[in-house]
């Protein structure tokens, strides 16, 4: 059972570290939203398509785990002034 869970946890922080070095590799991922077209169908007629707000037609927005790092860069800073 102890090898289960070394095992389980090993895996974990292995895709921890893998995200976070994803995330100050390339800081930028596809938007949900707008699946990475900068653009939504319209609400009525489908075919019309509307700009996407949540990324402002980009395409692109700021992985989570990027402002994570951000956020402790900051208080990092903050801290040693």
């Amino acid at each position: 059972m102890v090898t289960l869970t070394l095992l389980a946890s090993l895996t974990a922080a292995g895709y921890a570290t893998w995200y976070l070095i994803l995330c100050y590799a390339s800081p930028f991922g596809r938007c949900r939203r707008c699946k990475g077209a900068g653009q939504r169908p319209g609400l009525i007629i489908r075919r019309l398509t509307r700009e996407c707000r949540h990324c402002a037609t980009t395409g692109k927005r700021v992985r989570v785990g990027r402002r994570l790092i951000e956020h402790i860069r900051t208080e990092y800073r903050a801290g040693n002034q």
